[in-house]
């Protein structure tokens, strides 16, 4: 790709934990990507996503960012096993 593009969709939009909004904005990621506003709105509600996308457009971001949300927002569960 050889110029990023993001979408109006802001991280900030989404109800992420806190923590996941803060350093998305400190390393500078405010705007997703295309893959990024499609796959986080179902990944956030628990679904499974098969997305396709070209190499550098954030699938990995979009995969961590679901996946640091649920960790920070159960931790409490999982820290009782």
């Amino acid at each position: 790709m050889s110029k990023t593009h993001l979408t109006e969709q802001k991280f900030s939009d989404f109800a992420l934990h806190p923590k996941v909004v803060e350093a998305l904005e400190t390393k500078g990621f405010y705007n997703c990507t295309p893959i990024q506003a499609l796959a986080l709105p179902l990944t956030l509600a628990g679904r499974d996503v098969a997305g396709q996308a070209q190499t550098g457009t954030g699938k990995t971001m979009a995969f961590l960012t679901s996946t640091f949300h649920y960790l920070l927002s159960h931790r409490q569960l999982l820290t009782a096993r």
